[in-house]
């Protein structure tokens, strides 16, 4: 006979839940997201890192590197996984490449030695750091008021995020308050032409890969 199991998985308690004060804005909530980035020093030249907890692998773009690498298929090491899967589709790797990364970039308080799998058809500006060497060096995300993070057991020591994605975000908050009160005009169409297009195509880069790398 089938069981009844409806009940067996209801939520119980929901009533002593705490409620927080804090309340988004409606319609433009989504926009004070920031990815966790930092400043790193990477071949004595100051390079981005993001440090994405939702990447099984560490990667780089092979267009990044060959800006600042030459002669890069000389230095790369095979791959055992040649595909990689991503939110749009397959990815294709070309090799593996180890870096030292120095941070803060200024300080080198901190030296890591992760190894980047290069991504052929990728298009995110910079290296990213994903949960294999985050676990490996104890790397922990802190989203309060002055994001931070931290490495290793040492808690008190504090790297600090770089928070790019004001100024953008400001602006944009002031157009989508505008087309809310329904204050439409040429001026929002010139205002959208000051935003950079780089760090938009990087905005949006980072969340097609948030949640998404892995091995096929």
């Amino acid at each position: 006979m089938p069981q009844d199991t409806a009940n067996k998985n209801m939520c119980k308690h929901t009533q002593d839940a705490q409620t927080f004060l804090v309340t988004p804005t409606k319609g433009i909530a989504y926009i004070h997201g920031t990815a966790t980035k930092m400043t790193v020093s990477i071949d004595n030249a100051q390079h981005p890192l993001i440090i994405e907890s939702g990447a099984h692998c560490s990667i780089v773009a092979r267009n990044y590197l060959d800006n600042h690498i030459p002669n890069l298929e000389n230095k790369l090491l095979p791959t055992k996984a040649k595909n990689f899967k991503s939110a749009s589709g397959k990815m294709t790797s070309i090799g593996t490449i180890t870096k030292e990364i120095i941070i803060p970039p200024k300080k080198g308080n901190i030296r890591l030695n992760p190894e980047f799998v290069v991504l052929d058809d990728a298009h995110i500006q910079g290296f990213l750091l994903g949960t294999d060497y985050q676990r490996m060096y104890g790397i922990d995300i802190y989203n309060s008021k002055n994001r931070h993070i931290t490495i290793g057991t040492n808690k008190e020591k504090k790297f600090s995020i770089d928070i790019y994605q004001l100024s953008a975000q400001d602006q944009l908050g002031e157009l989508l308050n505008e087309f809310r009160e329904g204050q439409f005009s040429t001026s929002l169409t010139s205002k959208k032409t000051k935003f950079n297009e780089d760090s938009e195509k990087e905005q949006a880069s980072i969340c097609h890969w948030g949640g998404t790398i892995r091995q096929e």
